[in-house]
């Protein structure tokens, strides 16, 4: 039955990372290829990481795959932010057939920082 398990959980994980790697390929633009590998590598590593704990079946390994899901878990989303934050600050344009563009003038060109709703309506008036 164990077999079963391992054999499910690391095709799985194969198929997301794989879903991942095409994804990087045919996405229009480096936004959305940064939305498709965190999300899906994750999901992949994380499988296959519990495959590894189903197949060596020990507490220590298990206390392991947990530590390190939790640790792609956390860090992953928060990378992938940093990048596209840093990405559209140094001018790296979407893809021309995005609709809209909800971050366009609510940032300080020069601090980077979120304007607020007043700041944003006074220079929508001006």
């Amino acid at each position: 039955m164990n077999e079963y398990v391992i054999i499910g959980l690391s095709s799985l994980g194969a198929l997301f990372i794989l879903l991942a790697a095409v994804g990087v390929v045919r996405m229009p633009d480096l936004y959305l290829r940064i939305s498709v590998t965190t999300k899906a590598a994750t999901l992949g590593i994380g499988l296959l990481l519990i495959a590894a704990g189903v197949y060596f079946n020990e507490f220590g390994i298990y206390s392991r795959v947990m530590a390190i899901i939790l640790f792609m878990l956390l860090t992953a989303p928060v990378g992938a932010h940093m990048i596209g934050r840093a990405s559209y600050f140094t001018g790296v344009k979407l893809w021309r057939g995005s609709k809209l563009d909800d971050l366009k003038g609510k940032y300080h060109p020069k601090s980077h920082e979120l304007a607020s709703e007043h700041e944003t309506k006074e220079n929508e008036n001006q």
